[in-house]
This record gives structure tokens, C-alpha cells and sequence, in this order.
């Protein structure tokens, strides 16, 4: 079974993917950056207001399949820069306190919109 979802309190896509797609019992979510929905710009300059409004538009999409982060069992993490990775974890960590999911984090060189870092998940119903 798949089955294409589409979050009105997220951001749009801005290509030819979906926002997440269910698989079985698997929602795998499309990297969210940081981009305020309602401006369709970054939430600002930094990788800490990116990550919150990236982790926000993960939230909008997991909530509207009745799911929340506790239903996360892999991230994917996307930074521009690693110099940010101790700034990011601090956010992550206010997300994902306890019984964090499985994360890989990773340098590229560049994400759409000059982002500063997209996150993925893959949450479980």
C-alpha cells in the first residue's frame, strides 16, 4: 500500500515529490527545511531558527496522520555546515529528550533556498 500525503500547515513541496508517503505502517517524510509556510521564506539567518521551523513543518505533517515525534523511529539530517552541529543538537534535543529515534547527520554543499539544514524522518503507526 502507498499512499501520498499532503500537510496544509507545511510547506508545499517545491518539486516533483510528496510531503510524506505511507508505506505499510512506515510515513517516510520528505526533508523539511526551514521555511515559514504562511511567508514561504526561511525562518532566519541561522541554523537555530531553521531547525525549529524545519522540526515544526515535520510536526504539521506527522500530526495530520494522527502521529508526533514519539512515533519517529529514524531522522536523516542534512547540514551545510557542521560547524552548526552542536547549535543543531541543542534544538534536536528539545524534540527528541528521551527515547531519541536512529539518526545519520551529514555535510552537503548546498540545500534549496541557501537552507542551512533539512531534516527527514521515517515515524511508525
Amino acid at each position: 500500500m502507498k499512499k501520498t500525503v499532503s500537510a496544509k500547515n507545511a510547506p508545499s513541496a517545491i518539486g516533483p515529490y510528496s510531503q510524506a508517503v505511507w508505506a505499510g505502517e512506515f510515513l517516510y517524510c520528505s526533508g523539511q527545511l526551514g521555511i515559514d509556510p504562511a511567508s514561504g521564506t526561511l525562518a532566519g539567518p541561522d541554523v537555530t531558527s531553521q531547525a525549529l521551523r524545519a522540526l515544526k513543518n515535520i510536526a504539521a505533517v506527522l500530526e495530520s496522520q494522527e502521529l508526533r515525534f514519539a512515533d519517529v523511529v529514524k531522522t536523516t539530517v542534512f547540514l551545510t555546515d557542521m560547524a552548526n552541529f552542536k547549535e543543531f543538537n541543542e534544538v534536536y534535543g528539545r524534540i527528541f529528550e528521551s527515547d531519541p529515534p536512529a539518526r545519520s547527520c551529514v555535510a552537503v554543499s548546498a540545500l534549496p533556498l541557501g537552507g542551512l539544514v533539512e531534516i527527514e524522518v521515517v515515524a511508525h503507526r
